[in-house]
């Protein structure tokens, strides 16, 4: 028995699946989940001594790959000043003004802890803004685990097969109205029956947590005409794109602007820290400016914030980094789509910069219902031979491959090759 086994087993009797968040625990693969003991640059060793090349990159934020040398010095930095105050400091301004002289849609920002209470409280800034109630979500987009976002959502909800979840009051989840991404009429539907009661429609510009899923030619410039025809705040949700497609996010890379825009992971550094932010008249609305309360005591805390700054600097400053990263991930969408056809696979690739998935089905995935369509017992084989050649990818149909800025040519080469040993086991 390996020494992951063993500690899996004894965490499965201390904790709900021996896991602290579900897509971990490798159900949907069938395996036991890899520990980890320490990561650097492009590879993540587990406790075993495995060395693999890591394309979850802590899911999406190590796009300047694990220990980032001036990362870490600005954490350690950090550290010795002391680890929480509960107090304002300036950091927190600094890191604002950098997100917002970055982010086009973000006049005034509020620094948060994770990605989930940065929607939640985005959403209750809109509700506050527009004095309405209802909210607009796509099939398959993941915003975290507030409970009314809990409503025909992605990520491990899917790789679970669990479309809603318990706990979840129906009177409040009533509120929640579901369209289909990409599915311009089905959002004017809803609209059209509930338009003066909906107070936002929230969004992933670039779906990335029912696999990646681009947005359409119109779609976003659809949704931002449709909201402003009804008052209701768009909100992106740029938790996983924001940073990531480029210094200004997905609104940055497909020029449309939201009103508001969620972000985690990257804006951290890998640590935890999210933001919300927005047109200056919906964030007034937030305590103490307005009547929108929000709050926490770990928010803006001071070794997330030197993190944060430090990897904002260094994307800033060096925009190659991006370049660098999709360069990689083109050679990895190549490997792919010639192995696919090489062996004759009901599979297709979908690609937005850095952001990538392989879907083990035919049809064109552009929403919530082709990307349920997958063959999930062709993904188990895929992914047990990529892990078995050391190439560190997520354990479920529905998640990203991130590709960073620190991946080399000879990550790219083994992992090229991983890719034919493991589509070559599967074939029609």
């Amino acid at each position: 028995m390996d020494r992951s086994q063993e500690i899996f087993e004894k965490a499965c009797k201390l904790m709900p699946g021996g896991v602290s968040s579900p897509v971990r625990a490798y159900r949907s693969v069938g395996m036991t989940p890899r520990f980890i003991e320490r990561a650097e640059g492009s590879h993540i060793y587990d406790i075993d001594g495995h060395d693999y090349i890591d394309f979850i990159g802590s899911w999406g934020p190590m796009i300047l790959g694990h220990a980032n040398p001036s990362v870490v010095d600005a954490i350690c930095d950090a550290v010795r000043r002391g680890t929480s105050y509960g107090a304002p400091t300036a950091g927190e301004v600094t890191l604002c003004e950098m997100i917002i002289d970055a982010v086009p849609s973000v006049e005034m920002a509020r620094l948060v802890n994770s990605g989930t209470e940065a929607v939640m409280s985005a959403i209750r800034a809109a509700r506050g803004y527009t004095g309405r109630d209802y909210i607009i979500k796509f099939e398959g987009c993941y915003h975290g685990h507030a409970d009314g976002l809990l409503v025909k959502a992605g990520s491990g909800l899917m790789t679970q097969n669990v479309p809603d979840s318990a706990g979840v009051p129906e009177a409040y989840a009533s509120k929640t109205l579901t369209a289909v991404y990409n599915n311009l009429d089905s959002v004017k539907e809803l609209f059209e029956t509930h338009g003066s009661d909906i107070a936002a429609l929230i969004v992933e510009p670039v779906a990335a947590n029912m696999g990646v899923v681009l947005p359409e030619p119109g779609f976003l410039e659809g949704l931002r005409e449709i909201t402003k025809e009804y008052g209701a705040v768009l909100i992106f949700d740029e938790v996983i794109t924001g940073f990531r497609l480029g210094y200004s996010g997905a609104q940055g890379y497909y020029h449309v602007i939201p009103d508001m825009t969620t972000m985690g992971k990257i804006v951290g550094g890998g640590m935890p820290l999210a933001v919300y932010g927005g047109k200056k008249e919906i964030m007034e609305m937030v305590s103490p400016s307005g009547p929108v309360y929000q709050a926490g005591t770990l928010s803006g805390n001071p070794i997330a914030v030197a993190a944060g700054i430090k990897t904002l600097e260094i994307l800033k400053n060096h925009p190659e980094i991006y370049k660098q990263a999709e360069a990689q991930a083109e050679k990895l969408e190549k490997a792919f789509l010639k192995n696919i056809e090489k062996y004759h696979l009901k599979a297709l690739c979908n690609r937005c910069g850095s952001l990538m998935s392989l879907f083990f089905t035919d049809v064109p995935v552009t929403n919530y219902e082709t990307a349920a369509s997958s063959d999930l017992e062709a993904f188990k084989m895929y992914f047990k031979v990529m892990l078995d050649n050391g190439i560190y990818i997520a354990p479920s149909q529905f998640e990203a491959l991130f590709v960073s800025g620190i991946h080399s040519d000879e990550d790219i080469e083994k992992t090229v090759e991983a890719i034919e040993k493991a589509l070559s086991q599967w074939q029609n």
